[in-house]
């Protein structure tokens, strides 16, 4: 019973997994939102599914009788003529919540985690599984001969059957002694990772739903299966400042727009706290290419002589602004530096194709 019980839960969950692939950009959106709001889970309404079963009514004559021709749709419809109350009941829906977690798994089969070289051992783990302990039960490959031979001749010993003229041991199952897995923790690299928001007055609320939906999953990806991960958070207008997780994800600014700002904040805290040897550092700007005028080739210099030579990855994203000029992009495309990553989101279909294209492999 339980096997089959097991089964069916398997099969349901197959069958809502299909579900969440079949609107994956929504619901990465509505994810995001309420991941945002320190909410858990998210709410996937799938097709009630009824069983086929018979109906029988008054008055029927027999077998294929009464008025009627081939193709015709038996039933009433249930939705009675305008104006007028129904009296059949009509399609319904449920909602299931699934954790961020399992969303996750399925943003997970469509993106790769970019390497991370090993300059470092603080911070980053890794789980390493060796068999150092011993156990009473076990398969006979991992029995461990020598500490079943001692339990044996304890035994034996204690029950006065040991002789020492003719020292045959020969264990029985509850000498047998096996090898069992015990896992470490052990550090794996130093890595830390910049994220960086343009929150000027040109990037509406709408622009700022759709970067910050992809710096959640972003940071959410990359937090979960990277433990001891650092992150630093910097929002920027004229002026760049870095702020906790919370204020990152949920501040509404205006003002003008210096994203050398954010570069030279990113690049001071590298020089005090993250030797380049070390560690290792990726960075996400987000924008919507909407900058002072004299400050494009102030970014290009700061990204060529500094943050790229620090960097592992530096991932751009710009969204589409009606009201900014978007054209920082254009100055990023003439650096020639296979670290540097540009993307483009006009629309929250855009999402996923921008995420894909930061997390290629290699990266």
């Amino acid at each position: 019973m339980n096997d089959k019980i097991k089964q069916d839960f398997e099969r349901f969950r197959s069958i809502l997994r299909g579900k969440v692939r079949e609107n994956l950009q929504e619901h990465i959106i509505r994810g995001a939102i309420r991941g945002m709001q320190g909410k858990k889970v998210v709410s996937i309404p799938l097709p009630q599914i009824d069983l086929p079963h018979f109906r029988y009514g008054d008055g029927q004559g027999g077998v294929g009788q009464g008025e009627g021709e081939e193709g015709d749709i038996l039933g009433q419809d249930g939705k009675g003529r305008p104006g007028e109350v129904g009296d059949q009941p009509g399609e319904h829906e449920i909602e299931l919540d699934i954790t961020l977690d399992e969303l996750l798994d399925e943003l997970t089969e469509e993106l790769q985690l970019p390497y991370i070289e090993s300059k470092g051992k603080k911070n980053i783990i890794q789980e390493i599984n060796r068999y150092t302990g011993i156990s009473r039960a076990g398969p006979e490959s991992l029995r461990h001969n020598k500490r079943t031979y001692k339990e044996a001749l304890k035994r034996s010993i204690a029950a006065g059957q040991y002789n020492p003229d003719n020292p045959i041991i020969i264990p029985v199952r509850e000498d047998k002694r096996y090898r069992s897995k015990r896992t470490y923790i052990q550090p794996l690299a130093n890595a830390v990772i910049f994220y960086m928001m343009d929150v000027s007055g040109s990037m509406g609320d709408e622009q700022k739903e759709l970067v910050r939906a992809e710096s959640f999953w972003i940071d959410a990806w990359l937090s979960r299966n990277y433990k001891g991960l650092e992150s630093r958070y910097i929002i920027h207008d004229a002026k760049a400042r870095e702020v906790d997780r919370q204020t990152f994800f949920t501040t509404r600014e205006s003002g003008g727009t210096i994203i050398s700002s954010a570069y030279e904040l990113c690049q001071s805290i590298i020089e005090s706290e993250y030797p380049v040897s070390d560690w290792n550092m990726y960075a996400f700007q987000f924008t919507d290419g909407d900058n002072y005028p004299d400050d494009d080739d102030v970014c290009v210099g700061m990204l060529k002589e500094k943050l790229l030579p620090s960097m592992n990855m530096f991932g751009y994203t710009q969204v589409k602004s009606e009201y900014g000029s978007g054209r920082f992009i254009e100055a990023l495309e003439a650096i020639e530096n296979d670290k540097l990553t540009l993307t483009m989101i006009e629309d929250e279909d855009d999402i996923m194709d921008s995420i894909k294209e930061l997390f290629q492999p290699g990266r």
